[in-house]
């Protein structure tokens, strides 16, 4: 099959290459799925686990990749709750090879049934997001309908999604960003914005939850962020432990993790319309290194996040 492989950290994106790897066996309660769709993650060259197994042995050269959509082509033993030729998508495990691949090995509690009427590419657009949304809302967050939540980065792939969820939750909804985030994020759900390069960011007054996507504003955003937070409220971040806490309430960092209910309940919500995702650039996997390396670079004295550069979520389309 053909695949994308990195064996060198420090190159990053520019150390991918494209190449014709066997295909892998599902062990047991795994699946294979012939994968039509794939979303890929920039910081996830960062992280230990794209290069180290579950016991820290080397993996490279290691397969990209944590988000799919495809077609279940093949069953571990053992594997119970789907079907060979069902589709599906999900997220998977961190440790393993990705899916910017024609196939991937896949443990089946981490898939969901995609349904009929949504594309694969749509499909894997959801996962990250959505799931990073979800749980940091409702399960680490504990949001309940009447509070007020303020969302940085909430023009962005993951902080629009929690825009979204937290608004249609009863939730009172301050999204934050920079001048030309203003739109999105108010057309995403946010009643109020605070432009991070102009307004105060104090002058909102308190929140019962702080949701920090990924500190893409720096140390002193998520400093000032945590003096916001009412008594017994929260401060959630998927960007590792936060450097201050709120003096009464809760600071919650956390990894997200796949769950087949909360991506129903997730996919759903898109086929009511409920919920819309951001989709940048798609791409086919013959040309998916080229697309992860754009000739034009931002400035690096700009300060914006791998995943700001490009607007929306990269998808590899791997099966027309």
């Amino acid at each position: 099959m053909k695949a994308i492989v990195v064996t060198d950290q420090a190159a990053g994106t520019a150390g991918m290459t494209l190449v014709e790897r066997p295909k892998p066996a599902p062990a047991g309660n795994d699946v294979l799925v012939e994968v039509f769709a794939s979303g890929f993650t920039p910081d996830e060259l960062t992280w230990p686990s794209s290069w180290t197994d579950r016991l820290g042995r080397d993996r490279t050269p290691s397969v990209p990749g944590h988000e799919l959509a495809g077609v279940v082509a093949a069953l571990g033993y053992g594997t119970a709750g789907l079907s060979v030729g069902q589709r599906v998508f999900g997220l998977t495990d961190w440790t393993r090879d990705g899916t910017l691949a024609e196939y991937a090995a896949v443990e089946a509690r981490n898939l969901a049934p995609l349904p009929g009427d949504v594309d694969f590419t749509v499909g894997a657009s959801l996962p990250i997001s959505g799931l990073t949304a979800w749980q940091g809302l409702f399960q680490h967050g504990r949001l309940q309908a009447g509070q007020s939540v303020l969302v940085h980065g909430a023009a962005g792939g993951v902080g629009s999604v929690v825009t979204q969820l937290a608004r249609e939750a009863g939730a009172y909804v301050i999204g934050t960003g920079r001048t030309a985030h203003r739109r999105t994020a108010l057309d995403f759900g946010a009643q109020e914005f605070v432009d991070l390069e102009k307004d105060t960011l104090e002058d909102i007054g308190g929140v019962d939850l702080v949701f920090d996507v990924f500190d893409v504003f720096g140390g002193d955003i998520g400093r000032r962020s945590a003096g916001l937070v009412r008594a017994g409220g929260t401060l959630v971040t998927i960007a590792g432990p936060p450097e201050a806490r709120p003096a009464d309430g809760l600071a919650i960092d956390f990894v997200v993790e796949s769950d087949r209910a909360q991506l129903g309940e997730i996919v759903q919500r898109l086929r009511d319309g409920r919920l819309r995702t951001i989709i940048g650039t798609v791409s086919a996997l013959d040309d998916a290194v080229a697309a992860f390396n754009p000739t034009e670079r931002v400035s690096p004295t700009e300060r914006v996040s791998p995943t700001e550069r490009v607007r929306g979520k990269t998808i590899i389309r791997v099966r027309p």
